[in-house]
């Protein structure tokens, strides 16, 4: 029950939309451009995870090798680093109050992610 409240409170004052609409921006660019199609689709995983974080983590995929750390590579020249960018700014700004603090977390959470998004799975927390 908290996590849900934490997450509907995510996504009114933490920024959870509008980071939502950033990954997703992100992911139409990636599959307009045809051969960036895989981004695109973990771009959209990011955006489900930015849109609910609470009771949730990332997780290394079993069997992710060197062609997904070579593509992570070109994801970090392509859109990662705004996106990280975005969710420390937001991890900032949240953090300057007292009940924002939580919501500010969880945006640190999302920054590796966002610099490195293939190669991981989005599974619900223990």
């Amino acid at each position: 029950m908290i996590r849900f409240v934490l997450n509907v409170l995510w996504l009114v004052f933490g920024g959870g939309l509008v980071l939502a609409i950033g990954y997703g921006i992100a992911a139409l660019i990636c599959f307009v451009l045809v051969v960036t199609i895989p981004f695109g689709v973990a771009s959209l995983r990011l955006a489900g995870y930015s849109l609910w974080p609470f009771g949730r983590t990332v997780v290394p995929k079993p069997g992710a090798g060197v062609a997904s750390g070579l593509a992570n590579v070109l994801w970090v020249v392509l859109a990662g680093w705004w996106l990280a960018l975005s969710h420390l700014v937001a991890g900032v700004a949240l953090c300057v109050t007292i009940i924002g603090i939580p919501f500010g977390v969880a945006n640190f959470k999302l920054v590796p992610a966002a610099f490195w998004p293939l190669g991981r799975d989005v599974v619900d927390a223990p």
